[in-house]
């Protein structure tokens, strides 16, 4: 599909609210549809892909979306589709190699699959290729879900970028390590989540303060996952101030 026609995907799109598009899948799909596969050789030497979105109105600044446990979907390529229309340039990675599960077990053997040093490789590779991109302003931020979130911590430690967004993931790093970030962390936590809890996030924040590093967390009435429509912890009102609170987020730390 030419870029021209992927982006009048999005923009046709564009009144629809996320959680409208996922619970039906031809919308979904027409989303993901809308994202043009980009793939790159790594430093490592690796070759990845992953789908990006590119707003209507470029230059923009760029987000890099990691997924789940299940893969890169229709769902995280549906959120890179709402990036974009935010005036995002949004690049839906792929850390599992194009696999993607439905089921638990399948998702909990692809975690276990996965290299953290090829992670790492990927998103160092991505975060260069995303600030050198002729439609990118050069400011670079990562958002993440679950096993994405803390991913995209990661990133930020290993490739400092302009801004951190992690959605209910791993965050317990020691100060040494969160010391190489560049920008500020925005976390997004269930106060129901019995393994993203509140001393994992205390330790974080206690790690964060240390490190002399910029945070702000937030904590929602709800389990796990709380922020995907297509699973039964969603939560409604609190993914949309979840998510409200992200946007603001990003405007002002990459413009």
């Amino acid at each position: 599909m030419p870029n021209v026609a992927r982006r009048q995907v999005l923009t046709s799109l564009a009144g629809i609210p996320l959680a409208t598009i996922l619970a039906n899948p031809q919308l979904a799909r027409a989303a993901a549809a809308g994202l043009q596969d980009v793939s790159i050789t790594t430093e490592g030497g690796r070759k990845v892909t992953a789908a990006l979105a590119v707003p209507e109105k470029t230059p923009g600044p760029a987000i890099i979306v990691i997924h789940e446990w299940w893969g890169l979907n229709d769902q995280i390529k549906t959120v890179a589709a709402e990036y974009a229309k935010e005036g995002f340039i949004a690049l839906a990675v792929d850390l599992f190699d194009g696999q993607v599960a439905d089921q638990p077990d399948g998702a909990r053997a692809l975690i276990q699959a996965t290299k953290p040093e090829e992670a790492t490789d990927s998103l160092k590779s991505w975060a260069a290729w995303l600030k050198k991109h002729s439609d990118s302003t050069g400011k670079v931020g990562t958002v993440g879900f679950c096993f994405g979130g803390g991913w995209s911590l990661n990133a930020s430690i290993a490739a400092p970028v302009d801004a951190t967004v992690v959605y209910y993931g791993r965050v317990n790093r020691p100060a040494d390590d969160l010391k190489t970030l560049a920008g500020p962390v925005l976390g997004h936590f269930g106060t129901q989540d019995t393994f993203i809890n509140e001393a994992m996030v205390g330790g974080f924040e206690a790690e964060m303060t240390k490190a002399g590093k910029v945070y702000e967390t937030h904590w929602y009435v709800a389990n796990h996952a709380f922020a995907n429509p297509s699973s039964a912890r969603y939560d409604e009102e609190d993914a949309a101030l979840a998510w409200s609170r992200t946007l603001a987020f990003f405007k002002k730390n990459l413009g």
